[in-house]
């Protein structure tokens, strides 16, 4: 029997009307290496949306791609990068940071966010030039690896204090859209813009096949950057792939709408978990969830549903991650809910 996948939101392929779009443009001749017209229009709707005309934008195949070309383009050879422990950089990318000779400054974080006075105690600690790395890039993530979310006031202060600090602030957007589709998100796309130097909006875990658009906002980063992407592999030849499905996700707020299902379905399971009296190990806002469940009930669901047991509790309880996406089937989580309340 396949058991539903709860395990992660890229397990789908992509939206239909994105496959249209491909197929519709199959056989029509366009420029490569991103100087097609779907790229173009693509770019333009995404600066339209950020507000910002000045930006440069790109579109890589995936996340771990993303951060390992920013991160590699903006640090010299003595310099780190600042992230959470639970960041995806330091935790689920095969050391490629590391591979590239930057040191990962990680900070324990229990909701995943980092704050101004973590920053600072990295500072502190790397005073004794020129013997040790010089931390110069801040790296967070929007949601985080935990599900946490950044709210407009935490990313202002971060940012202003990366400026006094002269670091600068990168955010990984591969759940972005879930980030800014939750009701307790006061964060729009042009705000993040504004508040960083450098993000990126993740394609591949809301709604489209493969891809995510780096915006770079800051002028000095915006430099040689297009040899970053040729070098590592990223300038793909058939650009238009990409800048189809963005342009097609940022039609008609598709974007965020696909991301609000996700959080949808995610509230849903959340509020039959809570009816049942059971807790969560980090408080639940985004697409990813993780309740803390006896383990009897958890080997039960484990029958016809994937998901990751996360952390041991107790002998008798445990955390698990639930991650809901674009296109989870709401009977589904209703079947799934039904199994909670059995």
């Amino acid at each position: 029997m396949i058991k539903y996948n709860f395990k992660d939101d890229y397990s789908e392929g992509c939206h239909p009307a994105i496959l249209q779009k491909l197929s519709e443009t199959n056989l029509k001749q366009q420029n490569g290496y991103g100087a097609d017209d779907y790229t173009k229009q693509a770019k333009l709707l995404i600066q339209k949306k950020i507000k910002n005309h000045n930006a440069d934008i790109y579109f890589v195949t995936g996340g771990t791609q993303a951060n390992l070309i920013i991160i590699s383009s903006i640090l010299r050879p003595h310099q780190s990068v600042i992230s959470a422990s639970s960041g995806h950089i330091n935790v689920h990318e095969a050391g490629s940071i590391e591979a590239i000779g930057h040191k990962i400054n990680a900070i324990e974080s229990p909701d995943g966010k980092i704050r101004i006075q973590d920053i600072q105690k990295v500072l502190d600690e790397h005073l004794t030039v020129p013997h040790m790395v010089k931390p110069k890039l801040v790296y967070i993530s929007n949601s985080t690896e935990l599900g946490t979310i950044y709210k407009k006031q935490e990313l202002e202060e971060l940012y202003n204090y990366c400026k006094v600090k002269n670091l600068y602030l990168f955010l990984d957007g591969a759940r972005l859209g879930s980030a800014l589709s939750t009701i307790e998100n006061d964060l729009s796309l042009s705000d993040v813009s504004n508040l960083t130097d450098i993000f990126y909006i993740g394609g591949t875990k809301n709604g489209a096949l493969i891809g995510e658009a780096i915006v770079i906002k800051n002028k000095i980063l915006k430099e040689d950057f297009d040899f970053h992407l040729k070098q590592k592999g990223a300038l793909l030849s058939k650009g238009r792939l990409l800048g189809i499905q963005f342009l097609i996700l940022f039609q008609d707020d598709l974007y965020l709408k696909l991301a609000k299902h996700a959080n949808l379905m995610s509230l849903k399971i959340v509020k039959a978990i809570q009816q049942k009296g059971y807790s969560f190990l980090i408080k639940p806002v985004s697409n990813q969830i993780f309740p803390i469940l006896p383990n009897d009930l958890i080997e039960t669901l484990s029958k016809k549903y994937s998901f990751y047991i996360w952390k041991k509790i107790d002998d008798e309880n445990s955390a698990i991650r639930i991650i809901t996406s674009w296109a989870t089937d709401e009977n589904i989580v209703n079947k799934f809910i039904s199994k909670i309340k059995a």
